[in-house]
């Protein structure tokens, strides 16, 4: 684990940096908001491509070559960036990085359920979503920052942090090998009339269902919000909140489920995603400026739904499946997640351009509250063999 928390920092380091930068970089060279909500959809979409790739890679190539690849492709491009702001090179370059980004978010949740038991891998994915959750807290809200205040070259720098996680790559590399042998190159997937991928492909539709809708939430606000309020302070105080509210509700969703199981807590969170969003549309509806205590509310409250459903929706996508659909299980929830918050960036940009934004984060808050069924149904849970003991590593 602490090999997988630092390859984990380091990577999602460049994704935060740019995640509200990129955009802005593009706005500077004279994209629309549409335009601007573009560039994390097509990172977003390269990202979703990438991750369907990722289980297959795994096998045929070994984990160590593959995460190599994907830390140099999220890294490298993010300082290039500088080259030029036109809308196309923007794009071409998140495109690139979204093929690392995809590498990076299958192979790390994929590794969890490798290295930790089922008894305590909610914790598990708790510890895992703060070495995530780090990065996007710290540098997410202060990207626009450092690019107004250093200039964009020094944001564009920092993005290639990726880079900085390779040599945890091997340490990781050989702890999956010894935890995971049948989640290594040359290992086939044996096949089980009883326990067909397709199965597992439709088990594994209601969480991520589920995912997608508090991520494309989740999504819009990030992408978002400095353009959208007019201070930047306020913007980083909101982006902050939000950041550690899904930090903290991931962490300790984690525990919460490992002892009373997840479903429990799922059903509330989905209504109140609804609600939040509702109140970040209030917030900013104003034409004299967004009303920053209920906005910084709205923003601690999305944050809450944002990181405990990813806990929780990954937390079901394992126990769906038999382990031998581990790598299957984290591909598709990753899917679910980033096809969210592509959704997020594009569809929201889109409508807001049209209307408003406060149209558009209220019409995002309603997407959530009509998902209630999907959260109200039973978890499905596969039969498996029991588990071997794990080596940590």
């Amino acid at each position: 684990m602490p090999a997988l928390a630092v390859m984990t920092c380091a990577g999602f380091s460049g994704y935060a940096l740019l995640l509200t930068v990129a955009p802005l970089w593009a706005v500077s060279g004279g994209a629309s908001t549409a335009g601007a909500g573009l560039v994390n959809g097509v990172l977003l979409l390269f990202t979703v491509l990438t991750q369907l790739l990722v289980p297959r890679a795994l096998r045929t190539f070994g984990w160590g070559p593959v995460l190599v690849m994907g830390l140099v492709l999220l890294g490298v491009p993010g300082a290039l960036y500088s080259v030029s702001d036109v809308l196309g090179v923007v794009l071409a370059l998140s495109a690139v990085r979204g093929i690392g980004f995809g590498v990076l978010t299958v192979t790390g949740s994929a590794a969890v359920a490798a290295l930790v038991g089922q008894r305590r891998r909610g914790e598990a994915i708790g510890a895992y979503g703060l070495a995530v959750a780090a990065p996007n807290l710290v540098l997410l809200p202060c990207g626009p920052w450092i690019a107004e205040s250093l200039g964009y070259w020094a944001v564009f720098t920092l993005s290639a942090l990726p880079l900085a996680g390779i040599p945890a790559v091997f340490r990781l590399a050989s702890a999956v090998r010894r935890s995971g042998p049948d989640l290594n190159r040359g290992t086939v997937a044996a096949r089980d009339p009883g326990d067909p991928e397709s199965c597992a492909y439709r088990r594994l539709l209601r969480p991520m269902l589920l995912l997608l809708v508090v991520t494309l939430a989740g999504g819009a606000v990030i992408t978002f919000t400095p353009q959208m309020v007019d201070s930047a302070l306020v913007a980083a105080v909101g982006l902050f909140l939000m950041g550690l509210s899904a930090a903290l509700s991931r962490w300790r969703a984690g525990v919460l489920a490992d002892h009373h199981g997840p479903q429990r807590f799922i059903v509330p969170l989905v209504p109140l995603t609804g609600v939040g969003m509702a109140l970040v549309s209030w917030s900013v509806a104003d034409s004299d400026g967004v009303r920053v205590g209920s906005f910084l509310t709205a923003m601690v409250l999305v944050g809450v739904c944002y990181g405990a459903l990813q806990n929780l929706t990954l937390l079901v996508s394992f126990a769906a499946v038999s382990r031998r659909h581990h790598n299957l299980a984290s591909a598709v929830w990753n899917v679910g997640f980033d096809a969210g918050t592509a959704l997020g960036s594009v569809a929201v940009g889109a409508i807001a351009e049209l209307t408003s934004f406060a149209t558009a984060f209220l019409l995002a808050g309603m997407v959530a509250v009509a998902t209630l069924p999907l959260a109200l149904r039973p978890p499905t849970v596969a039969a498996d063999p029991p588990e071997p003991p794990r080596t940590v590593g």
